[in-house]
């Protein structure tokens, strides 16, 4: 009798501890299929002018401080998001993860103004 009863809470602990991996293999492939969802694919030509982000630690960083360097030239793009650049104004090439990168927008040149818009004194 008491050997019929161990097998039985053997036999449902053991259907628990499969419930539980079932459970965690479903939260495994809804939470990657979420994060998946939301990473911003991006795409990079040769010759491309690109910014590279810039992930030094700074302890008191400025408000108003850009977080991209200079710009960089792609010159190769590889499988699996590898993008190899170079900087033009020291020559150095150098390989890294594409995410690291964000387009550069040409049209628009240094001091240009855009649109004026005139502040008014409040009354």
């Amino acid at each position: 009798m008491a050997i019929n009863h161990s097998k039985l809470q053997f036999s449902e602990l053991d259907e628990l501890r499969h419930e539980t991996y079932e459970n965690s293999r479903i939260y495994k492939e809804r939470t990657k299929a979420f994060h998946d969802k939301h990473i911003v694919r991006k795409s990079f030509s040769l010759n491309q002018k690109v910014w590279l982000f810039n992930s030094k630690l700074r302890l008191f960083p400025g408000k108003l401080r850009s977080q991209w360097d200079d710009l960089f030239i792609v010159l190769n793009v590889f499988p699996h998001g590898a993008v190899e650049i170079q900087n033009p104004k020291a020559g150095q090439v150098f390989k890294l993860n594409g995410q690291r990168l964000k387009p550069y927008a040409d049209g628009i040149n240094d001091g240009e103004v855009i649109e004026e818009c005139p502040l008014l004194e409040p009354n």
